[in-house]
């Protein structure tokens, strides 16, 4: 009887630990159970929730000068994608400042702004590079959506004794599940295999069969249907940009002086491109008692 007393007072304390546990630990994040009227959100891993955007900073579409060959792709692709088609996912990659992130915005607010029936709506939503794991979550999450979606990751990289661009693989290529009909996944970085030479190097060098190690590294990019490379430009193409930017805005200014003050700013900068040419308008429109 002593036992039995004593083994049900254990059973008792136990059962009250659980329960004060239960009222400590955070609430379950629920699933999307129906999409708001934005036509951009940020992905919360942590809530494992999308919050709304009500403005996304972007540029016209037609401000953007000097990339037309992968503006036409990437823009053919998108409007595949919006109709029910067949489309890639996308990497756009190379050179700082020459309009990455701000084409596949600018591409979305293009095509979502079409009174087009055979366009399905569009969305567009960001995840951050540290929450690359949480993808296959979000995925299973819009899937059953009446919408189209473009997830959008800018500046997507991985450094050594990273093992997230595991989960990336399987989520746009392989895997059970795979990549929902309704889902692109596009994304930005510097790095044309996302991951730093050095670090492929090191690989090539130290594994017991490079070949092999090298591959699963570099095999990520492989996932992506359309590589678009972007690169530095020359002077004509930074004042096309410049006089886009100066049209746009609606500065007043002769284009001889326009020109020769940017091509001085782009010289103190030690570059010319897309990110240059606007920090250059932005100080210039400061100047005339404009806001940009």
């Amino acid at each position: 009887m002593e036992n039995e007393k004593h083994l049900a007072e254990i059973a008792a304390s136990l059962a009250s630990i659980a329960r004060a546990l239960e009222h400590l630990a955070p609430a379950q994040p629920s699933s999307i159970s129906t999409l708001g009227d934005a036509d951009a959100y940020r992905w919360d891993a942590e809530l494992a929730s999308l919050k709304p955007v009500p403005k996304v900073s972007r540029v016209p579409l037609a401000m953007l000068k000097g990339i037309d060959q992968v503006q036409d792709i990437l823009l053919r692709n998108t409007e595949q994608f919006a109709r029910g088609h067949g489309a890639n996912n996308a990497l756009l990659w190379g050179a700082r400042g020459m309009g990455k992130s701000s084409l596949v915005k600018a591409i979305h607010a293009d095509i979502s702004a079409r009174e087009e029936s055979s366009n399905a709506r569009l969305v567009l939503i960001e995840i951050n590079r540290e929450d690359i794991e949480s993808l296959p979550n979000l995925m299973r999450q819009i899937a059953s959506q009446p919408a189209r979606f473009i997830i959008f990751c800018d500046d997507l990289s991985f450094d050594s004794g990273e093992a997230t661009y595991k989960s990336l693989k399987t989520v746009l290529d392989g895997g059970l599940e795979g990549r929902p009909d309704n889902v692109l996944f596009y994304a930005t970085s510097n790095r044309r295999h996302l991951m730093p030479r050095e670090m492929i190097e090191n690989e090539r060098s130290t594994a017991i069969n490079p070949g092999e190690a090298v591959e699963e590294k570099v095999s990520l990019s492989d996932r992506f249907g359309l590589w678009l490379g972007f690169h530095n430009c020359d002077q004509p193409t930074y004042l096309s940009m410049v006089d886009a930017y100066a049209d746009h805005y609606g500065l007043e200014i002769a284009t001889d002086a326009l020109h020769a003050r940017a091509i001085e700013w782009a010289a103190t900068r030690g570059a010319r491109s897309g990110r240059v040419a606007i920090q250059f308008v932005r100080t210039l429109a400061g100047e005339l008692g404009k806001a940009i």
